[in-house]
């Protein structure tokens, strides 16, 4: 199993059907499969001219378009490990990304000029158009049909608690956690994916790899912009695509939204942060035939292990399963234990820990790293959960962000629910400043539905409602509000900025 696999089949059935759409400000290009494996395999042949071999890094900055797709896919014709950096890093941040993989050579769009011209040093930089005006002149090679155990792609985390780490995660990573998804989830070779989850983060490229998978199409476009979004899937029948609850929201808030238009969309996936039961309720009400399903994963998963099918996101569903990431997908076990890695009885809370084909070997160049994370074949996630008799996974806390405060455990997901139960909270995250009498005090930050104005009569009515619905000790001692938070390019809570943000107030 290799991943340019799905290239070669598509050619063989629908050598003239579209295969990636990008849609551009200033224009719109479309590639038919033939055409498409005709410019991988050429942008291949001009890596090996700049003297890549099978196995050496390749780094990749650039938005999500048909450059980055073909970047991607030329590095696996080639044999070659894919490093996608973060798009909205600093210099420094990716300075260091790129040190740490050693990769000679870098493709980057020409909106990364400024920041590569401090890049130069460490890495050859080739402009993507340089790279497309050399394919062009080059002939093309074969496919090295490169698999298995080989690597694949280093991804860099997003370094929200940290600094980044690289994962390794080979061809069979990869594929493996494509099959757990489509396992349970039917990906039709006819559907058409709209790739705005980031290509550096593993949902975007895992979509990516889905799709090539299977012999579906892929729409590209290099930022979200709701409008522009809600046109896509009119006008080029996107059938499926990944959000987090904020997008989500934004579409249906848009001016253009017009729910007639947007049918064709079938399937749509979220994770990275809960999904508010009435915005949930409100997409079901505009897309009463799409499957709505979450998804559980990491980076060192290649992507999710645990799914949360649509039949959980349905009108008469248990409520309690809506609140769930969902059960083990094939090919994957999960286990909740405790700090001395026994498995913890049914309902207690402990460490997520899972194991199977798509976890990764570990850390680039942190074998110490590697061997803390993956200890007994087990995938360690850091991630605070808990299981029900029937195997649905319920998240708790990141481990690290769990609050003590007067010796109680809070978990900070518990407390964030039940804030976005408010009537007036459209979301809202939770952290544990610093008391002297408590050790921690939960310290909540909300954002309100636009038009309620924030007064500290609202603030105590907040605090009030989440001790109707919490145990006293696990409510907010002190709130502040936001106009919103601070994202990761995954879409979730940068909690270490707001802790510097807050660690002071009261």
């Amino acid at each position: 199993m290799y991943l340019t696999q799905g290239l070669h089949r598509s050619l063989q059935r629908h050598p003239d059907k579209t295969a990636l759409r990008h849609l551009a400000p200033d224009a719109e290009r479309a590639y038919t499969f033939t055409q498409l494996l005709d410019q991988v395999a050429r942008r291949a042949a001009v890596l090996r001219a700049r003297g890549i071999a099978p196995g050496e890094r390749v780094a990749l900055l650039a938005p999500n378009d048909d450059a980055m797709v073909m970047g991607l896919l030329a590095c696996w014709w080639l044999g070659a490990v894919a490093c996608p950096l973060n798009t909205r890093w600093s210099v420094p941040e990716l300075r260091y990304a790129l040190a740490d993989c050693g990769a000679p050579l870098l493709l980057a769009d020409a909106s990364f000029s400024g920041p590569c011209a401090e890049l130069a040093d460490l890495a050859q930089v080739l402009p993507m158009a340089e790279f497309a005006a050399q394919a062009a002149a080059t002939a093309p090679v074969d496919d090295a049909r490169v698999g298995g155990e080989a690597l694949a792609a280093i991804l860099y985390t997003g370094g929200t608690t940290g600094r980044s780490k690289g994962v390794m995660l080979t061809h069979l990573n990869f594929w493996s956690a494509s099959m757990t998804r489509g396992a349970e989830l039917n990906n039709a070779p006819d559907s058409v994916s709209l790739l705005v989850a980031p290509l550096f983060h593993v949902a975007g490229l895992g979509r990516l790899i889905g799709q090539s998978i299977v012999g579906g199409s892929w729409v590209t476009m290099p930022q979200f912009r709701a409008e522009i979004v809600l046109d896509a899937i009119f006008t080029h029948g996107i059938t499926d695509t990944i959000v987090v609850p904020t997008m989500l929201q934004a579409l249906l808030e848009a001016p253009n939204f017009d729910a007639a238009k947007v049918q064709s969309l079938n399937r749509i996936a979220f994770g990275a942060a809960p999904m508010p039961p009435d915005l949930l309720d409100r997409a079901l009400a505009t897309w009463p035939n799409a499957e709505f399903f979450q998804a559980y994963g990491l980076t060192e998963t290649s992507g999710a292990a645990c799914i949360n099918l649509p039949a959980n996101h349905r009108p008469g569903a248990p409520a309690e399963r809506l609140r769930s990431v969902g059960r083990a997908g094939l090919g994957a076990e999960i286990r909740i234990v405790d700090p001395e890695g026994r498995e913890c009885a049914r309902g207690e809370v402990g460490e997520i820990v899972i194991r199977g084909p798509m976890v990764t070997s570990g850390y680039w160049k942190l074998p110490e790293v590697s061997a803390q994370a993956l200890r007994n074949g087990w995938l360690h996630t850091g991630d605070g959960g808990r299981m029900d008799e029937n195997g649905f996974i319920f998240i708790a806390d990141r481990l690290k962000d769990m609050i003590i405060s007067g010796g109680e455990n809070v978990y900070s997901g518990e407390v964030e629910a039940a804030l976005r139960s408010h009537g007036d909270v459209v979301d809202a995250a939770v952290i544990g400043v610093p008391d002297a009498r408590w050790g921690e005090a939960v310290h909540a930050v909300v954002v309100l539905r636009p038009g309620v104005a924030e007064s500290a009569e609202l603030a105590d009515a907040i605090k009030a409602h989440c001790r109707t619905r919490l145990a006293g000790y696990k409510c907010p001692r002190s709130l502040a509000f936001a106009a919103a938070l601070p994202l990761s390019a995954a879409g979730k809570v940068l909690k270490t900025q707001l802790r510097a943000e807050h660690a002071k107030k009261p």
